[in-house]
Formats: structure tokens, sequence, C-alpha cells
């Protein structure tokens, strides 16, 4: 089943001789529960495209269609509803919440949407993450890798219909690499979501079911990776 639809997206910075297009009329579809992995050089488009998935930026023209909600239609109340709901996003830097803990930093999306935390997947995603031990932990107590546990756990507690991560690994050593890529697969098969993870690195697209190649703000491949 399509999950997610991108129409004629486009994406210009800017007017007249300064203008720059970042993305330039790209479109795509994706099935529920794929992997894709977003790849191309620095400056290519891939970090617009993926915020303007999210929902934190908007495009110049075209259509992002999200589980048959077009949420490039919506207003900016109704986007920031959608967004905590059904979209999880994993930033290189983590973006945790300095003055809260690792608890409060993960359940802060429930929070903001007046929901109740389901406390017996809390404690599934806080397990899974190796993070039980501190969950009272300042962003300040823990190493980087800790804290992009902690953001894939943020990310998780809506239980979102799509995962967006953006360089997740770019800021880490190649140990804790391995283990967050762990991390976002295990995830993705348990959950059965969408994800999408943005890379320069070849081994961690390859480990997806299909590659997304951005280039001058188009997409120059489409790759279903056989495994």
């Amino acid at each position: 089943m399509e999950i997610l639809r991108v129409e004629h997206l486009s994406k210009i910075y800017g007017q007249g001789e300064t203008a720059v297009k970042a993305l330039d009329d790209v479109s795509f579809s994706v099935e529920e529960g794929q992997f894709v992995a977003i790849i191309g050089p620095s400056g290519s488009g891939k970090s617009t495209l993926l915020h303007i998935l999210g929902g934190v930026d908007t495009p110049t023209s075209g259509k992002v269609i999200i589980d048959n909600t077009d949420i490039t239609s919506l207003n900016e109340t109704a986007l920031a509803i959608f967004r905590r709901r059904q979209i999880g996003l994993v930033y290189q830097f983590y973006n945790l919440i300095p003055v809260l803990n690792v608890e409060e930093n993960m359940q802060l999306p429930l929070l903001l949407d007046g929901r109740k935390v389901d406390h017996k997947a809390y404690a599934n995603i806080v397990n899974k993450l190796g993070l039980e031990k501190r969950r009272t932990y300042l962003p300040n107590q823990l190493s980087g890798g800790q804290q992009q546990r902690v953001s894939i756990g943020r990310a998780l507690m809506n239980n979102p219909a799509i995962v967006l991560a953006d360089e997740p690994t770019g800021n880490l050593d190649s140990k804790n690499s391995v283990e967050i890529m762990g991390l976002l697969r295990e995830f993705h098969k348990e959950l059965h979501q969408t994800l999408f993870v943005i890379t320069h690195d070849e081994r961690i697209a390859l480990q997806a079911d299909r590659i997304l190649a951005i280039e001058d703000g188009k997409v120059v491949k489409d790759e279903v990776i056989r495994k």
C-alpha cells in the first residue's frame, strides 16, 4: 500500500539572480514499510527534501501526500499536529532539550499532543535502546551514541507512520554508527514503519530496500536493492 507520494516538488530559496533551486520537479512514491536511503553530494537537496517530507519546511510548488493527507495544504496548526502524530524525526545533532531528562525528552511529543503515555510501549523502547538505567539523566550526562538513542526513542513514541533520519550516524564513531543503524532497522521491522535515512555512507545505503540518489535537486537514480 502506498504511504507517501511526492508530486512535482520544487523548492527555491531567494529571488532573482540569487535564487537557488534546491529541489527541481521531484516526483516519486513509497510503499508502506519500505526502508529508503537518500544519497547525494552536499548541497544536492536531500536534506531539503527530508525537511519538506517531515513538514518542517514548505515547498515552493508541488505536493507531499502522506497516508492520504496532502500535508502541503495544511495550515500551520494542523501541520504541527500531523507531524507530531505521523512523522518521527531523527537529526544528526540529536536536538534534545538540555533541561529535560531522557524520559522527559522521549515523552515530549506525546505530552505536547495532550496524549497519555503508553507505559508498556515506552518501557519496550527504552529497554531496546539500552537506556533503562539512564532515564533520569540529562543530555549532557550522556555520550553521543546515547543521545542519539534518546532521539530515536523520541521519534518512535507516537508510533508514527514514517520515520525520517537525517544523517543519524554522521556525528558518531564507527561502533556507535553500526549500533544506531541496527536499532533503526530493528524498530523498522518490528513496528512496520516506513524509514527514510539520508546518508553519505554507502554501507548504510546498501542496507536499504531502495536507494534514491539526488543531484542538483533532481532524482537521478531510483534503485531497488536486491537482497
